[in-house]
């Protein structure tokens, strides 16, 4: 379900909380970061952000005291993929864990022995985990310059310390329950001592310290706490949607925790915090499932997260109409902590612009999306959907015939030809405009061209529709 909201309605409601000015402080000693991620949450869905129903008071507390960017993104609608750009600062097809899954995995009984096909599956699962060792991910060149970090939530790249954390809670083995997080799933949902514990051990250690808090909220299974359940059942008519609006507040909740225990500890000002979400989600209202043109769609729906940056005394707050990516939370993490961004980074340091004001030196920015499974662990185009890019209003949307071995409802690509989108008028993506604006078309697919070169896979840029 959709959320119709207004940018006005956007604007009315943040600045009803009032801006709280940035003072002129300037911090000699580096942040304490920490990454809120949301998983499965459309960019409608927060009281910040004009949703009529679901209410995020923590959150807003925290956009009150932040740089927002309503025009946020992922490159990926995808969870794994898009978790793996925060930890590496690359888009999927640098990165090349471009899905959750590799493909082809057996299906057996229970109790039935492991088929060699299962077997197979597995050493592609085992290679596909040890992508992330080709990369300096964050926690790793954090550590380098005397971090301690913490993992929680959602990791599906094996154990915590695979990715450069000196703690956490994720396990990593394969039985069921280790795909994508194991221990760490129970963050927010059972409690947050983990991380309670963590930075008073940090404080103690008298060390900076990198959180990643990526709950398993408001991720299906939708089992919120029955005052939440019952609170949205009496707003709107379908259990599945009251459900999925109240796991949002739950995860709003356990936000305000950690928010409050940071803030109780007198680290307020010597903390940076960074929230995005995964990936969108749109309740199906006749089903504990996600609608079309939300997870793993290209759509606003799937790619548009509204992204907050925190900083008392150094990130000025208030609302901001520039486009940002989340390859650009690597290089600003980075520079808040004084470290050396490595080369060849897509991201920006976004510092300059929240700090300083100085402009983005950018007008675009890229996406793109591959089917849930993989086919080739080091060449996406066989499972290549979608690539995407944005310039100012402007959306153009080019749909590619990659294999979908899984969800293939998921994508219908009933649409071949390009897709251009106003998202100022229409920022949910309901008129295509490609025939009337053929030359734009033209121009935004040379960019996309230009970003990331294939070596076969092939678009339709001619319109099929008036």
């Amino acid at each position: 379900m959709i959320m119709k909201i207004s940018w006005p309605l956007f604007l009315t409601l943040f600045f009803f909380y009032g801006p709280v000015p940035a003072s002129e402080a300037v911090h000699a000693k580096p942040p304490n970061i920490v990454y809120i991620i949301s998983d499965d949450q459309s960019w409608t869905d927060y009281g910040f952000m004009g949703h009529p129903h679901i209410e995020t008071p923590h959150l807003d507390k925290l956009a009150k005291r932040s740089a927002v960017f309503p025009r946020g993104y992922v490159p990926t609608a995808l969870c794994r993929p898009s978790l793996m750009t925060l930890a590496t600062g690359l888009y999927a097809h640098q990165h090349l864990v471009t899905g959750n899954d590799p493909a082809g995995k057996a299906k057996r009984a229970r109790g039935q022995k492991a088929s060699p096909e299962s077997a197979k599956y597995q050493q592609l699962r085992a290679d596909l985990i040890a992508h992330i060792d080709r990369h300096p991910t964050l926690p790793k060149l954090l550590g380098e310059a005397g971090y301690l970090s913490h993992q929680s939530g959602k990791w599906w790249e094996g154990n915590y310390k695979r990715g450069g954390f000196t703690h956490g809670m994720t396990r990593g083995f394969p039985e069921p329950g280790g795909r994508h997080g194991d221990d760490g799933l129970k963050i927010g949902r059972e409690g947050m001592a983990p991380v309670f514990n963590f930075i008073d051990h940090a404080i103690a250690e008298e060390k900076p310290f990198f959180l990643w808090y990526a709950p398993f909220m408001p991720h299906t299974p939708h089992t919120p706490p029955e005052r939440l359940f019952k609170k949205y059942r009496a707003k709107v008519d379908s259990d599945f949607v009251a459900k999925y609006y109240a796991m949002c507040e739950w995860f709003d909740e356990t936000c305000g925790q950690l928010i409050d225990y940071i803030d109780g500890k007198g680290l307020t000002d010597d903390t940076m915090f960074v929230y995005i979400s995964d990936n969108g989600w749109i309740q199906n209202p006749d089903a504990g499932g996600y609608a079309l043109r939300s997870k793993q769609s290209a759509n606003e729906g799937g790619t548009r997260q509204p992204t907050m940056l925190s900083w008392p005394g150094v990130i000025e707050p208030g609302v901001r109409d520039d486009l940002v990516n989340s390859i650009d939370l690597f290089p600003t993490a980075l520079s808040a902590a004084g470290i050396e961004a490595p080369d060849g980074l897509p991201g920006l340091d976004l510092l300059p612009l929240v700090r300083d004001g100085a402009p983005l030196d950018r007008d675009t920015i890229f996406g793109e999306g591959c089917a849930h499974d993989i086919i080739d662990l080091e060449d996406p185009e066989p499972t290549l959907l979608y690539r995407w890019c944005i310039e100012g209003k402007w959306k153009l949307l080019l749909t590619y015939d990659g294999v979908v071995s899984k969800y293939s409802s998921t994508h219908p690509r009933t649409e071949k030809g390009p897709q251009l989108f106003d998202l100022i008028a229409d920022p949910h993506e309901d008129t295509n405009l490609a025939a009337r604006h053929p030359e734009v078309v033209q121009r935004l697919a040379a960019k996309i061209a230009a970003w990331y070169p294939l070596k076969k896979a092939k678009t339709q840029l001619t319109a099929t529709s008036p």
